[in-house]
């Protein structure tokens, strides 16, 4: 399929032609050697001291000043920008000056990777700058970059399109040096996590993602087919379900980052591909999970910001512990006045329509007492808190509470009126948990697509024989939004999942043809983005007649200019 491109693209395709005829190759496949970078010189160079004399650098030029025998251009590498000092006679010490006047002024554009050689100096308005010596062509850029100017802490014609920005995150890094902080803070929280549980001896361990049983959460799966085997297989929407056969294979401590999917809805909190850490201890249970949960997110909090504080929004979120701690059925009480302990499904029911919250008929306790505590209480925990003992119906994988068997040892970690983590004592009562199983499996049948299915292995492995033991399950995603100040959870993913991009309309040139258009102007017209009769005719007759001149003198295409008239004419 022909690709359509801008005038901006056709010249530079253009200029790389010239640069190829020139002797010179814009892709070349050679190494470059890098000694330096743009943060060395800013954070390092001393005049004084008359370091960074012989340096070699390497990025892409961000922005241009253009004059005559000597010029500056600013170049992004890895670690920000560098303004750099061109001057023709020194990169171009002999007669021959084409390298200075014809390939840096003319053929190299913003976007462009290039190497550069030379020395640190200041310049006289004071700036640490690259004196050149030598420049090499390392890419040509063909598409444009967006022009996003900043001076100071100010910013002019940002890229800030959510939709282009997550669409074309390799702009978007590009553009806008903030996003690449915010995943360098990502990585720092999974490696400050990765140190904490290796330093407790706890092993870092891979489940699989391909499962013949979804199991370790309520929620809907993706499906796919096995082709040689013949059987359905699903994306894993948990990994708990392996971890812990691990624990039974004897494994004290055991814990993995995984890539979880769920097929379900997206907004600003959910993504249908995620990110977990979850972790299972032997001999332990949720109380001292809770102290464990506690300390290594306050280490993560002080790993990145040298204190428990963050600022989230219009509110610190303290991280230092202890955290707040409260049952859900007191949350619940708390917020609507109602105790809804001992409460059977019917009651239920009414509690619900008392509050106003709609529930289905496939629902069971476990759902509307969720419903309950999403719609009137989750909200309201800004600060850490641990919402403790959950009823049994909404917990079908964890152990019975030591002191009301009406209850389980469960707690979630609630920040800013979000669910962060959640974390049991574990069932390893395989005859209690195949009857959990099959109380599943009746949501299930009533009509209830996210009750878990029936694991018979797992419940063979529990057989065998599980000791006590905690879990935990912590998004990284969420914790990254928390972490950064970011309300978005596609701001702290490098490529979130999007709607199909929608294919910009394009009529037909015999369209054109029919409207009088010659169809070489039509051609032109496409490629000066006019790409429907519809948008010819929005446009003003003078814009687009000098648009079209402008075009053919600067394309050198050769075409008789069309007069005003005609141009008037076109547009109807």
């Amino acid at each position: 399929m022909a690709q359509q491109l801008s005038e901006q693209e056709i010249i530079r395709r253009q200029s790389l032609d010239e640069l190829r005829k020139l002797g010179i190759e814009p892709y070349p496949a050679a190494e470059y050697k890098v000694d330096t970078y743009s943060s060395n010189i800013r954070n390092d160079f001393d005049p004084e001291k008359k370091n960074y004399q012989n340096v070699t650098l390497a990025g892409r030029i961000m922005s241009r000043r253009m004059m005559g025998k000597a010029s500056f251009i600013e170049i992004q590498d890895s670690e920000g920008r560098i303004q750099c000092y061109v001057n023709r006679d020194e990169i171009c010490p002999g007669e021959d000056k084409e390298m200075y006047n014809t390939v840096f002024k003319r053929l190299l554009d913003i976007g462009d990777f290039i190497g550069v050689k030379g020395y640190a100096f200041v310049t006289q308005m004071g700036e640490k700058s690259i004196h050149v010596s030598e420049i090499n062509i390392l890419s040509k850029s063909v598409r444009p970059l967006p022009i996003v100017k900043i001076q100071g802490d100010k910013v002019f014609d940002a890229f800030s399109d959510p939709d282009a920005r997550y669409r074309q995150r390799y702009v978007d890094l590009v553009v806008n040096p903030g996003v690449r902080d915010v995943f360098i803070a990502r990585s720092k929280i999974l490696n400050t996590m990765r140190e904490f549980f290796n330093s407790k001896g706890y092993l870092e361990v891979e489940t699989p993602v391909l499962q013949p049983i979804p199991g370790g959460a309520s929620a809907r799966p993706f499906t796919t087919h096995h082709n040689a085997l013949n059987i359905p297989l699903y994306l894993r929407i948990a990994n708990e379900l392996y971890l812990k056969r691990l624990i039974v294979g004897g494994f004290e401590g055991v814990y993995e980052f995984a890539k979880d999917f769920r097929n379900e809805g997206m907004d600003r909190t959910h993504n249908p591909e995620f990110t977990v850490m979850e972790i299972y201890i032997a001999y332990k249970d949720y109380n001292w999970m809770m102290d464990f949960t506690e300390e290594m997110i306050e280490r993560v909090a002080l790993a990145l910001h040298g204190k428990a504080e963050v600022q989230l929004g219009d509110n610190i979120i303290n991280f230092q512990r202890p955290f707040k701690r409260i049952t859900m059925f007191d949350a619940i009480k708390e917020h609507t006045g109602i105790d809804i302990s001992g409460m059977d499904e019917e009651a239920l029911r009414g509690v619900c329509k008392q509050l106003h919250i709609e529930v289905e008929d496939s629902m069971g306790k476990g759902k509307m007492i969720d419903e309950i505590f999403g719609e009137k209480c989750e909200g309201s925990y800004i600060q850490p808190t641990f919402i403790i003992d959950y009823p049994v119906e909404m917990s079908p994988l964890c152990k019975k509470h030591r002191s009301n068997p009406e209850l389980t040892e469960r707690f979630e970690l609630m920040v800013n009126g979000k669910e962060l983590c959640n974390a049991y004592s574990e069932l390893n009562d395989p005859i209690d948990q195949l009857e959990r199983f099959e109380d599943q499996l009746k949501l299930s049948q009533k009509g209830d697509d996210e009750a878990m299915f029936i694991d018979m292995d797992f419940v063979r492995a529990l057989e065998y024989g599980m000791p006590p033991t905690s879990g935990m399950g912590i998004g990284i995603d969420r914790l990254t939004m928390i972490m950064t100040n970011q309300i978005s959870i596609q701001d702290v993913l490098f490529f979130p999942q999007m709607k199909p991009e929608k294919v910009a309309q394009k009529d037909d040139l015999s369209k054109y043809t029919e409207k009088g258009i010659p169809l070489e102007w039509a051609e032109v017209m496409q490629q000066l983005g006019y790409v429907t009769l519809s948008k010819i005719q929005e446009a003003k007759h003078t814009k687009l007649h000098q648009e079209l001149c402008g075009f053919n003198k600067k394309n050198q295409l050769g075409y008789t200019n069309p007069s005003m008239d005609d141009v008037q004419g076109w547009i109807g």
